[in-house]
């Protein structure tokens, strides 16, 4: 007989491998949509004749249909498991994808931008849920996070095809193909996740006890065949567990209130800065490098312009992978709080360097616009951009996991669509300097809340989380799941 902690993951086996893969497709997609839009922007507004407030909404509608979507639909992943969410939300996504391609104005434009904005903000908990509920505890981390870099390749993807895109067809509707690349991947995706696995720590909390062992069984099949039989043991006696109080309610009681503040302050304040300077890195790069030609008389001034920009972009958005990278293998030694909070300040020292550049001219701007944001690309995926995804699905208890996660990243959200719409217009009424000074300061905030309601979750069964007391966990009504799976198998086979 072998026990198995729920809590151990599966990630050895070859359905668990499947669903990561299908997993990270989401947070791949969402790279590519938010900074191939950053080099559509210019075309956008040439072909539909937008105002600097309409700039703003094109760059911010992706993120709010995030902010929405985050606690609208990932939260039902509570209430009707993880694996119909995940289906329904790459659904979502295929359509407007599909739709954008024959929008003729700026009001379709943005309702479909909101449309693949709602479908990945519900992945942002769900995806997460599916990968850390199948992931082993001291490894939990890096595996998530590799999932997450996910995001980073498909930033530089979505630059990337931008520029092929620009060059193949250096026209106008050009950015409807950039757009329309992603569709034939979303469709494999969407027909990929009909047989992913439901969380067996969903169904143990549901009572569900005969799917979850099927589910558990199915996470560690093997050949041979290993274990031949998977039971559920509850140890804590055969005491049935008590639902948690449902609802967002939940998240503000004092057991879960700093786990709430923790998981989302500190994100909101970095997509501040990595949704801004993601997006209009482009715009920066034009404007403060002084590449860009001031007065577009034709079309292919304007072509010129984007491809001149998305060549620098692109330079710096390299370094948010090899950030990741980093985040992975550091992640599970150095633990989550020790590297979000290093890289809110290494944020900061890159924004400061960057702001520097107004004051120079020739080379020397150009190095620090360069290396001061290539800093902030690397520090933020090292740390904040990575930790506060990670955190936001470990630090609470499973049966509102979800809503959690989904509330964290919907408050996170807030801040990148207000940063997305105000960057255009701050970077003209205010400038490039004082803007980056704001978020210096929004930087170093983010590494003081963090330490102060801090939670390491490095190395933490996920089935602990939510229940340092047991008076605590039975005050507050909430809910684990059955810890320990028993897998029984022949005695020739038990080891």
């Amino acid at each position: 007989m072998v026990r198995r902690d729920l809590g151990a993951g599966f990630a050895d086996d070859e359905h668990a491998a499947a669903d990561m893969v299908l997993s990270v497709a989401g947070k791949f997609f969402e790279g590519l949509v938010v900074f191939m839009t950053g080099v559509a922007l210019p075309l956008i507004a040439k072909e539909f004749g937008l105002s600097a407030a309409q700039h703003g909404m094109v760059g911010a509608a992706s993120l709010f249909g995030i902010l929405i979507g985050a606690s609208a639909l990932g939260g039902l992943s509570d209430r009707f498991g993880r694996k119909p969410m995940f289906i329904v939300e790459m659904a979502l996504f295929v359509v407007f994808l599909v739709l954008i391609l024959f929008t003729q104005n700026f009001t379709w434009l943005v309702v479909c931008l909101f449309g693949m904005g709602l479908a990945l903000g519900c992945d942002y908990p769900t995806a997460h849920l599916v990968i850390s509920e199948s992931m082993p505890s001291h490894s939990r981390g890096a595996l998530v996070l590799a999932a997450f870099g996910f995001q980073a390749a498909g930033a530089l993807v979505g630059t990337a095809v931008g520029y092929i895109v620009l060059n193949a067809d250096p026209s106008l509707p050009a950015w409807r193909w950039m757009y329309g690349t992603a569709i034939i991947p979303a469709g494999l995706v969407l027909l990929g996740r009909f047989f992913v696995t439901e969380s067996p720590h969903w169904l143990a909390i549901k009572n569900r006890h005969r799917e979850a062992e099927r589910e558990l069984k199915r996470l560690l099949d093997r050949k041979p065949p290993y274990p031949n039989e998977v039971t559920l043991a509850d140890p804590r006696g055969g005491r049935r567990p008590r639902h948690a109080a449902g609802g967002y309610a939940a998240l503000f009681n004092p057991h879960n209130l700093r786990a709430t503040i923790l998981a989302s302050v500190p994100w909101f304040l970095q997509d501040l800065g990595t949704y801004g300077i993601g997006i209009f890195t482009p715009t920066i790069l034009a404007a403060t490098v002084g590449h860009k030609r001031e007065h577009v008389q034709h079309i292919a001034d304007l072509i010129a312009n984007d491809l001149v920009a998305a060549k620098g972009a692109a330079l710096i958005d390299s370094l948010l992978l090899l950030g990741i990278v980093f985040a992975v293998l550091l992640v599970d030694r150095a633990g989550r709080i020790r590297l979000q909070i290093f890289g809110f300040v290494g944020c900061a020292v890159g924004l400061f360097i960057a702001a520097q550049s107004v004051n120079y001219d020739g080379g020397t701007r150009m190095f620090l616009i360069f290396a001061g944001f290539m800093l902030f690309n690397f520090m933020t995926n090292l740390g904040p951009n990575a930790q506060t995804y990670l955190l936001a699905g470990e630090v609470f208890p499973t049966a509102i996991r979800g809503i959690g996660a989904g509330f964290a990243a919907s408050f996170a959200k807030i801040g990148a669509c207000t940063t997305a719409f105000l960057f255009p217009i701050l970077l003209k009424d205010i400038g490039t300097a004082k803007l980056l000074y704001v978020l210096v300061g929004t930087s170093l905030v983010g590494a003081l809340v963090t330490w102060l309601f801090r939670i390491e979750t490095t190395g933490v069964n996920l089935e602990e989380v939510g229940a340092d007391s047991s008076h605590a966990a039975a005050h507050n009504d909430v809910a684990l799941a059955p810890a320990t799976a028993v897998a029984r198998t022949a005695p020739q086979q038990a080891t």
